[in-house]
């Protein structure tokens, strides 16, 4: 390896994010190590160029075996979901807490130069995001801590380790709160998918069958803010080169509310859809937004890509998908 490439290890790689990150290092000539606990054909983008592992990074063992020799870590693992998979599965989202412990003792007792952590808005208290016009939520909102039950817990307290390695070990960490992240080559359908996709699989549906019905979770009037994946991927690596060890959001400061978000995919699709609103279904906060002021500081830079280009990109390529189903062709879902 020259000077500038790496060996550089992505937990959870065989994900969403992961795949593209992935794409991205491998892209810059570095070396590229990937390790997901599903198998390679659930993989949402498996690139031949990488080193590819198929462990439950769970194990000690399995963490220390796939980081030797590695320069940087970022951790991507995690079990997540949509509302409908977080709500209902908040054992196995505290579970992920023995991957960041075991993967942070793997870095310090292995000389790893950098560590990712990926964290999530769900760290934030519920009691700030009771109120669809919500105030976008500062880094410093955090505490006093109240986040989402189970998976925010998990974020939370996982985010803590990372602080503690940095002043106890002097391990070089990293951490990024993601607002929703959402784009091609993500979970679409199955009950993992977010909004975005959830809403495009429905109205491609939709277009398809000639039942212009389409069902909302709650009365469509819950806030978010969606960022694309590649202000997701070109974040982290601004993220990794700067010196801040402290978390930092990482989301796109454009509120909409779920009924706005149907409108741009309905425009997309050049059809315009009857909502039944299903209250009894899991919705989430009220509101949620990330405030951008700490990340411009910090790295004169914050996600870029607006909702509607976006979701034009997500939209074509769930189509293709939904199509290639349909034909009996095998797509990763």
């Amino acid at each position: 390896m020259t000077q500038q490439q790496k060996r550089i290890l992505i937990a959870g790689g065989g994900g969403f994010i992961g795949g593209h990150l992935a794409g991205s290092l491998l892209a810059k000539g570095h070396q590229v190590v990937v390790a997901d606990i599903k198998s390679l054909d659930q993989w949402y983008q498996v690139h031949g160029e990488a080193e590819n592992h198929v462990l439950n990074l769970e194990e000690k063992q399995a963490c220390y075996e796939v980081m030797g020799g590695c320069d940087e870590v970022y951790n991507l693992a995690c079990n997540m979901g949509g509302m409908g998979f977080i709500e209902f599965n908040r054992a196995l989202c505290m579970i992920s807490v023995l991957i960041n412990t075991h993967l942070l003792m793997g870095a310090r007792d292995l000389g790893v130069k950098g560590f990712f952590y990926a964290s999530s808005a769900c760290v934030y208290p519920d009691y700030r995001q009771d109120d669809a016009d919500v105030m976008a939520l500062k880094e410093s909102d955090a505490y006093p801590a109240q986040p989402e039950d189970g998976y925010g817990w998990e974020k939370l307290f996982s985010e803590r380790m990372c602080r503690n390695f940095h002043e106890d070990f002097g391990l070089n960490v990293r951490v990024f709160r993601f607002h929703n992240v959402y784009g091609p080559f993500g979970t679409w359908v199955g009950g993992r998918e977010k909004a975005p996709a959830a809403l495009c699989r429905k109205v491609i549906e939709a277009a398809d069958t000639g039942n212009h019905e389409i069902e909302i979770w709650g009365d469509g009037e819950q806030t978010r803010s969606f960022m694309y994946i590649d202000d997701c991927v070109g974040g982290m690596a601004r993220l990794m080169g700067s010196g801040h060890s402290e978390p930092l959001n990482l989301g796109r400061a454009e509120l909409v509310s779920i009924n706005g978000l149907l409108e741009i995919i309905e425009g997309i699709a050049g059809i315009t859809l009857n909502r039944n609103y299903d209250l009894s279904k899991p919705q989430g906060v009220r509101g949620r937004n990330s405030d951008n002021t700490l990340i411009r500081e910090t790295l004169g830079w914050e996600p870029e890509v607006n909702l509607a280009t976006g979701l034009e990109k997500t939209y074509h390529w769930i189509k293709e998908q939904y199509e290639r189903r349909k034909r009996g062709e095998v797509v990763v879902d």
